[in-house]
């Protein structure tokens, strides 16, 4: 019997894993490493938070898709590949070791952090499901609070959200989230839509590196048109309470600050390895996705999407390593498990080679922008396509019958608008309740006690 041990269940470790458990032999066994039970499929987060699509049916359970893989909840915290052994640490109880024959590492990566004064405190990234729905509760509860304030500070920066980043998460979201607080402008007569602040800040000349240039000043100018404020070549040098100071002097008070400036390597990579680590932190592989180099190969190892530096052969520039999007993450994880069968058959592996099928966004309910080649389409025929694309790449017949239903029932009746903040907090109406003023008497023998 051979272990094969997956570390990540995203995109390339779940495609990875599906693939291998259908063609594995009855003895092997097929083991998932991941702290979340389920793969987030990131391209639907920004309509999570606006409400476009249901939270959980931008996730894919584990459990229920991959019917004999063991699925083990918890974090890799030490690879060591020369003993053929991880350390896992599940959220409870102490942490322990896993041997296993073959590993393949697919973690993913992890938003970039830096050391900007008051970011850890006080940002929220757009990664995962629980941020996109924490981004918009906040924007729907900052209506409620800002409608029962008076003019001044609170209430600015109450309708004041500051979003980092302007790639395509950050651009998305904030587009999203955006024309979610327009909307929610509308229904509340107490509140002046002028009074809606939305800031993006990117340090670079352009939004969109992937599509462009002259589509990224398009974008820019899409967004102003509604009335937000789109800040280039700007940094964030602070964040101290809440207060976002840009490299320009012009500081901005917000409740909410999303940050989505980049990736960086996850930290199951950067944990103590002896697997073979470029200076940016990501997996060294070969073309068939095997770890290592030609000149020094690294047996039983695997690796693919986010956390790899996968040679981009499709690229006209040598050194090329493939950008971290889910196009390539899915079609990794297929060949990785193709090639690793292969290896065991003693049969020969594929490169990795894929041309981009093309760079699409979404701006906001009705609105997209795509671009392949010198192919461009902008507006509702780019939203479209974008929605066709992405439920047809979403895993599982399940999840995308389920975002179709959600899609079509919105159509009719329009978004939801309905704030679960308080889910973070389940316990304060129990509490608020407070303590009975009288204690009632025990009970009788032979009658049961409530509860």
């Amino acid at each position: 019997m051979a272990r094969i041990v997956v570390v990540g269940g995203g995109y390339a470790g779940f495609t990875a894993a599906r693939r291998l458990e259908r063609r594995l032999g009855p003895d092997d066994e097929l083991v998932l490493v991941d702290p979340r039970p389920y793969l987030t499929y990131q391209p639907f987060l920004p309509e999570v938070v606006a409400g476009s699509v249901e939270a959980r049916h931008s996730a894919v359970a584990h459990r229920r898709h991959l019917r004999r893989t063991r699925v083990l909840a918890a974090s890799v915290t030490r690879i060591v590949h020369a003993q053929r052994r991880l350390t896992v640490q599940p959220a409870d109880g102490p942490a322990r070791e896993l041997g296993y024959d073959t590993l393949v590492l697919t973690a993913g990566a992890v938003t970039r952090r830096v050391p900007v004064p008051g970011v850890a405190e006080h940002a929220i990234g757009l990664k995962h499901v629980e941020e996109a729905v924490a981004i918009r509760d906040r924007v729907l509860t900052a209506f409620d609070r800002a409608a029962a304030l008076p003019a001044g500070p609170l209430r600015e920066r109450a309708l004041t959200v500051v979003v980092v980043g302007g790639g395509f998460s950050g651009v998305e979201g904030f587009a999203e989230a955006h024309l979610l607080a327009l909307d929610l402008a509308d229904r509340y007569p107490e509140i002046d839509p002028a009074e809606v602040q939305f800031h993006l800040v990117e340090l670079s000349d352009r939004v969109l590196p992937e599509v462009g240039e002259a589509q990224g000043r398009w974008v820019v100018r899409l967004l102003e048109g509604r009335g937000a404020h789109v800040h280039l070549g700007t940094g964030v040098v602070s964040a101290v309470d809440g207060v976002v100071e840009l490299s320009t002097g012009e500081r901005i008070a917000t409740d909410l600050l999303v940050w989505t400036a980049g990736n960086a390597a996850n930290p199951v990579v950067a944990t103590p390895t002896d697997l073979p680590v470029d200076a940016r932190g990501y997996v060294v592989v070969r073309p068939d996705l095997r770890v290592g180099t030609d000149a020094a190969p690294v047996e039983d190892a695997w690796a693919a999407g986010d956390a790899a530096a996968v040679p981009d052969l499709a690229a006209d520039r040598p050194g090329a390593v493939t950008v971290p999007n889910a196009q390539h993450a899915v079609r990794q994880g297929r060949l990785l498990a193709r090639n690793l069968l292969a290896v065991r058959a003693g049969r020969a592996t594929r490169p990795y080679v894929h041309r981009s099928l093309g760079a699409i966004a979404t701006l906001g309910l009705g609105t997209g922008i795509f671009q392949q080649g010198r192919v461009v389409l902008r507006g509702r025929l780019a939203w479209l396509v974008h929605r066709g694309y992405h439920v047809l790449a979403i895993p599982t017949w399940e999840r995308k019958v389920r975002v179709l239903a959600v899609w079509a029932t919105a159509g009719l009746f329009g978004r939801d608008l309905v704030s679960l903040a308080s889910v973070a907090h389940p316990r304060a109406a129990f509490l608020a309740a407070g303590t009975p003023a009288r204690q009632d008497p025990a009970p009788a023998p032979g009658r049961q006690p409530v509860g």
